[in-house]
């Protein structure tokens, strides 16, 4: 970027247009600002969390082109930042030859984190370590590669989903249902079959590409890794430090260096792996902020966002542990259309807790609708705070006022009838926000939690970073 931060709502403001805004967004939204920026959030549903605390906040298709080209026309950024994967990846192309925007990271990155097939090219050009597959466009097909395979297998579809629509195939008697599954929704014909690796667990490492002071050119700095767990498909628990091998976390720094370098541009990258020993596959990448190191607010000096936001404009990072620590999510288990929030004042008087409630405007089943962190000496201890801090908060209805003359308001006129279409713009929100929350669903399967008391120092400053 240019040498100066001006001022919000003036002339001379530096702007981002982020693309999505749920919860992801929002702490981002609260990191640009703190540094200055002039923040514009679009997403598919009014109301949505980042739009609640944006400068300025819009509704419209993220995965139109030439609805995503409109609105860059109209803000006029400096940055565009995508913050789904489900945005269009030609308005992208487009604005990536247009030296005025700079696409966080770069458009080449977020296409092919959204695509599984270029990302499998990719990853097996540069050499990384991966799990046998086959990319298959038929039924027919789909047997002949499992026949290859084996069983168990993992059928998952052609667009990266962050684990969601993955179908666990134990027996081939299962296959014909998991190829349905698979496609239903999917823009391409063909899906990947995936050998199942028996793998001891999975963690997420954080690479945060910027520029390094000393030096003036492009640097990578690693998180401690970022342990998780899921429950009948919705991510429930993470902490951090995930115990590691000093040998697996250098194998794992290494791929996630590669990885990061390989798409290019400044910023964080979420890069998921498979642990088996001191053996590292990798699984997937995402170029934003994820939903597993939301923790990262408590247990970091700089949250995940705050590092995003530092790399995007080329400023030092800093990304030393400052405590182990653990999130528990919080979810709905009903079709809820006002929300409201108890237990808080309960939850928060667990030691070294903290919480965060979304924000957002519905909820159905399996809605995440907020997180609680906590500290502790030990991340054991972190994690049965968290949890009991959790399981404290309920998500429920608000009050139903009491019931009015239906002919009459308050005031003593004929009350206004409800518009007819109300009941359908509900269903439609309804549906636009599960849409736009494709990267909150289920767990690469298999996955294991693990057992036993993690500890955590902090990394010295040279095995964080690591020079281009």
């Amino acid at each position: 970027m240019d040498s100066y931060i001006g001022s919000p709502l003036t002339s001379n403001a530096v702007r981002v247009l982020m693309l999505g805004g749920g919860e992801l967004a929002k702490g981002l939204v609260g990191a640009f600002q703190n540094l200055g920026l002039e923040v514009h959030v679009v997403d598919r549903y009014e109301g949505s969390p980042a739009q609640q605390v944006a400068h300025f906040s819009y509704t419209a298709d993220i995965d139109n082109e030439q609805a995503v080209l409109d609105l860059v026309e109209h803000v006029k950024p400096q940055f565009v930042v995508p913050e789904v994967e489900s945005v269009a990846a030609e308005a992208l192309r487009v604005l990536h030859d247009d030296s005025a925007v700079t696409v966080v990271p770069t458009a080449r990155a977020c296409e092919l984190t959204r695509d599984r097939k270029k990302l499998r090219e990719v990853a097996e050009r540069i050499g990384l370590p991966t799990t046998a597959y086959k990319v298959v466009e038929n039924f027919a097909d789909l047997e002949a590669a499992v026949d290859e395979l084996g069983v168990p297998c993992i059928v998952k579809p052609d667009v990266m989903t962050s684990g969601r629509g993955h179908v666990l195939v134990k027996d081939k008697d299962q296959l014909k249902d998991a190829w349905n599954n698979v496609r239903r929704g999917t823009k391409n014909s063909w899906v990947v079959a995936e050998q199942f690796v028996d793998f001891d667990y999975e963690v997420i490492i954080m690479a945060v590409r910027s520029i390094d002071p000393e030096t003036g050119k492009l640097a990578t700095w690693f998180s401690e890794p970022i342990g998780y767990e899921h429950d009948r498909g919705n991510l429930v628990e993470c902490w951090q430090p995930k115990r590691m091998s000093q040998r697996a976390f250098e194998n794992a720094r290494s791929v996630a260096a590669r990885i990061s370098n390989e798409l290019g541009g400044r910023g964080i990258f979420a890069v998921g792996l498979f642990v088996a020993g001191d053996d590292i596959y990798f699984s997937s990448v995402t170029p934003r902020p994820s939903d597993k190191a939301m923790l990262t607010e408590a247990t970091q000096r700089f949250s995940q966002y705050e590092l995003h936001a530092r790399s995007i404009l080329g400023l030092p990072i800093d990304i030393t542990l400052t405590s182990p620590g653990a999130s528990s999510l919080i979810h709905a288990n009903d079709e809820i259309t006002e929300v409201t929030y108890t237990g808080v004042e309960d939850a928060l008087q667990v030691a070294e807790t903290d919480i965060r409630l979304f924000g957002k405007p519905s909820a159905y089943p399996g809605r995440r609708m907020g997180l609680v962190m906590a500290t502790a000496d030990d991340v054991s201890e972190a994690r049965d705070r968290a949890a009991i801090a959790a399981s404290k908060i309920v998500v429920g209805s608000a009050p139903v006022p009491a019931a009015a003359d239906p002919a009459e308001s308050e005031d003593g006129s004929e009350a206004e009838p409800q518009p007819d279409g109300q009941a359908g713009a509900q269903a439609e929100a309804k549906a636009d926000a599960q849409a736009n929350e494709q990267a909150e669903a289920t767990p690469e399967p298999g996955s294991e939690p693990s057992a036993g008391t993690e500890s955590g120092t902090k990394p010295a400053s040279d095995e964080a970073k690591r020079s281009e």
